[in-house]
């Protein structure tokens, strides 16, 4: 008689595998249409290029074109042909943000992986959230860097749409650092379209729960649990402040940040919580080439007047800027432009 095993017990769905897989097919979608679009037209010709040579005004020569790649969706750094460079070698840390905790929404990969690296080299512990499983070994590569930074680090998976979430998050902080003295509102989600008409209420829904939801979430989590001297900081985009014809959900829910960003340092001056925002330009991170079409790739980053991309690491220091209440304890409601062009505002 044949002993009977029983049926092996699938792990119950959480809410991060539900939005993955939703993103996943938002951009399986988008990418049949760019097929589409491209046969008809004949064959596209690879992304842009500058004829000028990339600016570089920086500590280091940074790479200047990309390889053509397409990612799948939420998008891992370990799988980026050219990896994002984080670890700002240059940057000396001076005790910014000693004895401090922080959060980073999105901090497993790309400019959140750089912030939380900085942060950890000013005195900061940090807790990075990301979204997924799939999400696991960025996350656990950025923990190794900021415990190198000889701080503590606690990694927390989930989705910043649910507010439960965002709230035992921030509890979990709590507990373990003791206290709460910075958010960095940075995860997102980005899919271009070329016509309104893509955008269906499934897409239009990850965008603003994701962008917007989020980050107010995320804040209201956090702020019951900050004391004067305080900040947050959220990550905005050039295209908040010019538009984008490809990216029309995206750039709303941008414009939709800075205008957050704005009313909340109001709303928060008289408990000496000061809300900035950092709003990049083009910045080579998985993002990026989770969304563009594979011969997009190359020129990305080429229309700004550097004629390049920035990488991680050049952003990262502004979020330092804004964070430290020794560099910016009289700055609160501004949109900053870190975006590689004149006048870009």
């Amino acid at each position: 008689m044949t002993k009977k095993t029983a049926p092996r017990q699938e792990a119950p769905r959480s809410r991060a595998d539900d939005t993955q897989a939703r993103e996943r097919h938002v951009q399986h979608v988008q990418d049949l249409k760019d097929s589409e679009q491209q046969a008809r037209q004949g064959g596209e010709q690879a992304g842009s290029t500058s004829a000028k040579a990339p600016v570089q005004a920086g500590a280091r020569e940074q790479p200047g074109r990309f390889p053509a790649q397409h990612l799948v969706k939420p998008g891992e750094e370990g799988d980026l042909a050219t990896r994002p460079r984080f670890r700002a070698p240059d940057y000396r840390g001076s005790g910014k943000l000693e004895g401090m905790a922080a959060i980073v929404t999105g901090g497993d990969s790309g400019i959140g992986r750089a912030v939380a690296v900085l942060y950890a080299r000013e005195g900061a512990d940090v807790a990075v959230i990301y979204l997924g499983a799939d999400e696991d070994e960025d996350a656990r590569e950025t923990q190794h860097h900021i415990e190198a930074e000889g701080r503590a680090c606690l990694l927390i998976r989930g989705d910043v749409q649910d507010r439960e979430f965002c709230r035992q998050a921030v509890r979990q902080v709590v507990q373990r650092f003791g206290r709460l003295d910075v958010l960095v509102n940075n995860a997102a989600f980005q899919e271009h379209a070329a016509s309104i008409e893509d955008l269906d209420d499934e897409r239009l829904d990850l965008s603003f729960r994701t962008n917007v939801f989020g980050y107010f979430h995320m804040a209201q989590a956090a702020v019951p649990h900050m004391k004067s001297g305080a900040s947050i900081v959220n990550t905005g985009s050039v295209t908040g402040l010019q538009g984008s014809a490809r990216l029309l959900d995206y750039a709303s829910t941008k414009g939709a940040i800075h205008a957050f960003t704005k009313s909340l340092a109001q709303n928060l001056m008289d408990k000496g919580i000061r809300v900035n925002a950092v709003a990049p330009g083009p910045v080579w991170t998985p993002l990026n080439p989770a969304d563009s079409p594979a011969e997009k790739v190359p020129g990305f980053g080429a229309q700004t007047d550097m004629h390049r991309a920035a990488q991680p690491e050049e952003l990262s220091p502004a979020y330092v800027f804004l964070a430290s209440p020794v560099c910016a304890g009289y700055i609160s409601g501004i949109v900053l432009p870190v975006t590689g062009s004149v006048g870009a505002i």
